[in-house]
């Protein structure tokens, strides 16, 4: 970002709302707002002493008529569009914590819809990378070792360690220095990257998830301050059992993507 440019920084928050089938609730913006008829994750501008739940809350009320009962980070993004910068904060809102009858209420569209099968369109140009992310299973299996494993809308999600990759998969994972003395991202669909150490996480911000090994208290909290400071991707947490268990409330909270026992496990 230019911070010489004179374009205000908008906050914004935008909530990730899903329904009992798994599905991500999209909307239409109206008219007289600029990208009129783009699709996007409702929300809006976060206005003098809100927080961002407060914020999520009361435009979801206005928008959609909707009660956002509770909602956790997810992933921070910084967007240039022509009229402004905008500093995005998106909330992850489960299907229990939201009630309330969907309703257009300044004339919009909306549309339930599943990761990796989006039918909508036009997308608002900061939310591409997000539709991709949403594709990532929030629960895993398996090591990193042998590879992992999950389950998202569109069906079994698999995740091969580099070495181990045949031109069949698709989703690889691969250690950040054996990332940064190839130079080049590995062909796939999806790259994920492994780190150990904060030093390492600006060098994998072009991979599509991060993956923190955590075998240290060290790394436990340097794992949990870079998640209070927002990540732009999203970010899954493989610990050693002990800091799994004195750390995976305040990871979630904080907006881990999801949490890896760093042991040999078989996927039931």
């Amino acid at each position: 970002m230019n911070t010489t440019d004179s374009r205000p920084l908008v906050h914004v928050v935008a909530g990730i709302v899903l329904n009992r089938r798994g599905e991500y609730l999209l909307s239409s913006r109206p008219e007289g707002k600029p990208y009129a008829g783009y699709w996007e994750f409702a929300g809006g501008k976060v206005e003098a002493g809100e927080s961002d739940l407060q914020a999520l809350k009361r435009e979801f009320a206005e928008e959609l008529g909707i009660d956002i009962l509770r909602a956790t980070p997810w992933l921070t993004k910084v967007h240039a569009y022509e009229h402004a910068h905008v500093h995005l904060r998106f909330l992850w809102v489960e299907a229990d914590d939201w009630t309330g009858d969907i309703q257009a209420k300044e004339g919009q569209t909306w549309s339930w819809q599943k990761a990796g099968d989006f039918t909508v369109a036009p997308m608002l140009p900061a939310n591409g990378s997000l539709l991709k992310a949403l594709s990532v299973p929030r629960r895993l299996c398996g090591s990193l070792s042998s590879g992992l494993s999950g389950e998202n809308a569109a069906g079994s999600y698999r995740v091969v360690p580099h070495h181990l990759a045949e031109p069949q998969h698709r989703n690889i994972l691969i250690d950040a220095d054996t990332l940064a003395a190839a130079g080049k991202m590995p062909a796939a669909d999806s790259v994920w990257a492994v780190i150990r150490r904060a030093a390492q996480w600006h060098g994998i911000q072009d991979a599509d998830v991060a993956v923190w090994q955590v075998g240290s208290r060290e790394a436990a909290e340097a794992a949990l301050a870079r998640l209070q400071q927002g990540v732009s991707l999203p970010l899954v947490i493989a610990a050693a059992p002990e800091y799994l268990a004195q750390y995976q409330a305040r990871w979630l909270a904080a907006g881990a993507h999801a949490l890896l026992a760093d042991s040999p496990t078989e996927c039931a």
